[in-house]
Parts: structure tokens; C-alpha cells; sequence
């Protein structure tokens, strides 16, 4: 009795696993089939197993490649193509304007990798209702006005890094991205949290500050997050390596700095300890913003958009400064031109122009535009979404027109930076870092006007980045100290190959090396 029940058990066994697995195989070749030939999307270019699966392009995105290989595709395929069953490219100014400024399309779930504090702010909130009323707290902290009166705090930590550089000037080679990323720290700060961290002051001490390193961490922990399921990132986080641990905990240390500013500025808010000034900073905005008349902005939102604006203000900032410092390492003919510009702008070496000077240099705002067209710091595919819509007479009209293409509701739309910055229709010789394509009488105003069009270096429409001023204030003032009193050389570990771009959403790097040398 017993063996017969164990044979029956058996067989029905047997039997279920091939009837799921026929079931399973029937699933993917009904859904192969579909994908490349019945989809909406099929006569779109591309290469075939990109209608079948999404895995051969999360498998660039790990190897920090996705960039370049989507531009291989438009070389090979045209201005739009499929990059997976459901994602589709494009490299078009026109289409560019409908799908972010003209529909303002919905953010893809892809932006959810860069949550911070387990919760939404500004860059990852999907919808764009949301993500309005998030903006409204902080986009006063960013007008040009109230960005320059923070010019003293940007002065004084530059000035700091000019003098540490001069007593080490030309010993060793410098690390620059860390010195960088510790500027844009003490800077970021600073203004967000009228807190003074001392970042630069550590770097120069050799003591790792935590923070620092959490910020540089969370761009690679946001590529995991964002590729791999969730149950496998838990799995990974528990990997037994102290470094590893501390890079997945980059948002966890990021929070604990922000919830401490925040209570501490709440306490003196409430203590009549702060009075009126018109520099006021980020958080105390954020503290006084209200959702609606009834609701004000919670702690947990306000946390973790600070950590939002934190990341993105240090970390690619301090990229692209990096890169643009490496092309002057071996561009002596860019750097003399930037030297002379500013021996005449800037008389006293330890004084920093206001940036009203700084803002009517042509060629250091030439070069920065060039250095924003090769080395954006947001290089990658903005995802949009397509959504449903209605025609006039209020029918269901289901398919976006996208270049010709019929796309349908849920289908996932972008364009990269770093295509749109190397069309050689717009940018004749894309590859060469020319910044007096940026001047006339070397360009027409025609030809000046269709560049600036083609330049999304802090993304596009509505969703552009909100620190870009910011970012481009930095950038000057940084650029003219620097290179007023140094000049730039890389050793010979810093060469093409060390510096090739990576792109984890944000342009990566390893390391740069560089040697700062008293400039005669």
C-alpha cells in the first residue's frame, strides 16, 4: 500500500512539473512572438533581442556603460530606437519638447533607485502634480538673487582649498574628485543648513569625513537599487566587507546628518533664536513650506529632500569639476587663454570676484558651456512614460506619435544628454573640446541659438534640475581661483583610459589625479 502511494505521488509529480514548465515555455515564446512582431512598437529600429528582453541593457547599466552603448544604437539605427520591450530612445530637439515640456510626461519607476531615507523628494516623485508642489519650498533658495547672497560662504571654503593647495602644490599628485566632493560638501551645507561642516579642512588633515563618503557612495548604491529586485539587494547588503556595508548604508548616515540639522534648526526657530535675514537657508524654507493651508511639509519629506539636494549638488558638481580640471591638464592653449582672462579680472590672487564680474568673462563662461556639452555630470536617458490620453471629442486616442512611431500608453520614452551633446549636425567634431564654438565671431548667433537648444546638461523642462544656478555659480568661482593661482598637470597614471566616462545615471569616475602647480 505504501509503495503505490509513493508511485502515484510520483507520477502526479512528474506530470505537474511538465505541465507547468510547457506552461511556462508556451508564456515566453507567446510573449517573444508578440514582442517582435505584433507589439506597437516592432517597427521600430534596433536590434532584435531588445524586443525580447530588458536584461542585455541592465547588464550595461552595471558595467556603468549605458550611455555609449545607446549611442552605438543611434549610429547604427538612427534617431529612435527600441532599447527594450517596452523602451524606446530618441535623439530629436522637437520630440525632446513634447515628451518634457509640451505633455510633461511622468517620470518611469527608474528614479525610485534613488530614494533617499526609504522616501520620495523632489527627483523621484513620479507625478508631475507632486513634484510641483514639492518644488514650490525650495525654488526660492535657488533664484540667482538668493543664491548670491550665500557668495561669502562660497568665497571663504574656496579661498580654504587655495590655500591648502599652495602648501602642497606640485609634492604629489592630488586626488582631485575627493577634494572636489569635499568643497561641494562644505558649500552644499553651508547653504542648505547655515551649518559649517569643515569638510575641506578634514580632507586637508586626512580624516575621512563620513558624510563626504556617503555622498559619493549613494550614486552606485542608486544603479543597484534601480537594476536589481529587491529581495537580491538585501541579500547584497549582507555581504561581510566593512567598505560594501558602508556603501549601502550611505543613505542611512546621510539621514542621521540631516535629521539632526533638522531638529536642531526647528528647536531655534521655535527658541526666537533665528531672526529676519534675507539669507535664509534651504531647510528653514522647507520647515516653513506647507503642502496645503492645513498641512505642513513633514519631517520625513523635508529629510529626505535635503538629502536629495545634498547628493546631486556635491556629487555632480564636483564631477564635473574634476573633468573640466583634466581637460586643462592637457590643454596648456585653454588654460593660458583662461589665465590671461582672469589676470586682468581677477588683480589680487586672494580675492574672488563677485560673480556679477565673473558672469561677463566670455571665455571662462565658454568654457564651462563646452565643458557641460562633453563631460555633463547627468549624461544618461531621462525616462518618461507615456500616458493615457483623449482627444478633443473625448474618445480614447491611444497612441503618441513619437518621429512617425505609434507608441501606446505605458510605453517608456527618453533622450540622453550625452547624444544630444554629440549630434555633429549641431556640434560640428563633437569629439573635440573646442570652447570658442561657444564665441562669435567663431559661431553665428543662428548657430549660438541651435547649440544652446541641443544643451540639456541639467536635464530638460519642468524637471530640470533646480540647483543648476547653483552649480554654474560653483563652477566660476572655483575655475577662477584655481586657475588663477595654479597651473594644472596630470601625472602619468591620469590618461585616457583612467578617465573614461562612466555613467551610473550621474557621470563616474574613479579616481583623477591631477598636480597643481604655482602658476608663475
Amino acid at each position: 500500500m505504501s509503495s503505490t502511494i509513493s508511485f502515484s505521488f510520483s507520477w502526479f509529480s512528474h506530470n505537474l512539473f511538465l505541465v507547468v514548465a510547457s506552461i511556462v515555455f508556451t508564456y515566453i515564446l507567446i510573449r517573444a512572438i508578440y514582442n517582435l512582431f505584433l507589439s506597437p512598437l516592432s517597427a521600430i529600429p534596433g536590434p532584435w533581442y531588445a524586443a525580447f528582453s530588458d536584461l542585455w541593457m541592465t547588464i550595461h547599466a552595471l558595467r556603468l556603460r549605458r550611455c555609449g552603448v545607446v549611442q552605438e544604437l543611434f549610429d547604427s539605427y538612427g534617431p529612435v530606437v527600441r532599447i527594450g520591450p517596452n523602451k524606446v530612445v530618441f535623439k530629436d530637439l522637437s520630440t525632446m519638447r513634447s515628451v518634457y515640456t509640451v505633455h510633461k510626461f511622468d517620470k518611469s519607476s527608474y528614479y525610485k533607485g534613488l530614494l533617499t531615507n526609504d522616501n520620495d523628494h523632489a527627483m523621484t516623485t513620479l507625478e508631475h502634480a507632486g513634484h510641483s508642489i514639492r518644488r514650490k519650498g525650495y525654488a526660492p533658495h535657488y533664484t540667482p538673487t538668493n543664491v548670491s547672497r550665500f557668495q561669502p560662504e562660497m568665497h571663504e571654503v574656496t579661498l580654504e582649498l587655495v590655500n591648502t593647495l599652495d602648501s602642497v602644490s606640485g609634492k604629489n599628485p592630488l586626488e582631485c574628485l575627493a577634494v572636489f566632493r569635499h568643497l561641494m560638501v562644505d558649500v552644499v551645507v553651508s547653504s542648505s543648513y547655515g551649518y559649517r561642516l569643515g569638510a575641506v579642512s578634514k580632507w586637508a588633515a586626512d580624516v575621512e569625513d563620513p558624510l563626504s563618503m556617503a555622498i559619493n557612495d549613494f550614486p552606485k548604491r542608486g544603479i543597484l537599487r534601480s537594476t536589481i529586485p529587491g529581495w537580491a539587494w538585501n541579500i547584497v547588503c549582507r555581504f561581510p566587507n566593512n567598505r560594501w556595508k558602508q556603501m549601502c548604508d550611505s543613505d542611512k548616515i546621510m539621514a542621521e546628518f540631516v535629521s539632526a540639522r533638522v531638529y536642531e534648526m526647528r528647536a531655534q526657530m521655535n527658541a526666537g533664536k533665528i531672526g529676519e535675514s534675507e539669507k535664509i537657508p534651504m531647510l528653514q524654507r522647507l520647515l516653513q513650506h506647507r503642502y496645503s493651508s492645513t498641512v505642513p511639509m513633514p519631517d520625513h519629506d523635508i529629510i529626505s529632500e535635503c538629502m536629495g539636494h545634498m547628493i546631486a549638488g556635491s556629487d555632480t558638481t564636483s564631477t564635473s569639476l574634476s573633468y573640466f580640471f583634466w581637460e586643462l591638464s592637457r590643454r596648456a592653449d585653454i588654460l593660458k587663454k583662461l589665465q590671461s582672462e582672469l589676470d586682468e579680472a581677477m588683480p589680487n590672487t586672494r580675492v574672488i570676484p563677485d560673480i556679477s564680474v565673473l558672469q561677463e568673462l566670455p571665455y571662462l563662461g565658454a568654457f564651462i558651456k563646452e565643458g557641460l556639452r562633453v563631460y555633463s555630470a547627468v549624461p544618461s536617458s531621462l525616462e518618461r512614460v507615456v500616458p493615457p490620453s483623449t482627444s478633443k471629442n473625448g474618445a480614447s486616442d491611444e497612441i503618441f506619435d513619437l518621429m512617425g512611431y505609434g507608441l501606446p500608453p505605458g510605453t517608456i520614452v527618453s533622450t540622453q544628454a550625452w547624444s544630444m551633446h554629440r549630434d555633429p549636425s549641431i556640434f560640428p567634431s563633437p569629439a573635440t573640446f573646442l570652447p570658442e564654438r561657444w564665441l562669435e565671431p567663431f559661431s553665428s548667433p543662428e548657430t549660438l541659438s541651435r547649440m544652446a537648444q541641443h544643451m540639456i546638461p541639467f536635464g530638460v523642462g519642468t524637471r530640470i534640475c533646480g540647483g543648476q544656478g547653483l552649480a554654474q555659480m560653483m563652477m566660476k568661482i572655483v575655475i577662477a581661483a584655481v586657475v588663477r593661482n595654479f597651473d594644472i598637470v596630470a601625472p602619468p597614471e591620469t590618461n585616457e583610459r583612467s578617465m573614461e566616462i562612466k555613467d551610473s545615471f550621474v557621470s563616474a569616475v574613479t579616481v583623477l589625479h591631477g598636480r597643481i602647480v604655482p602658476s608663475p
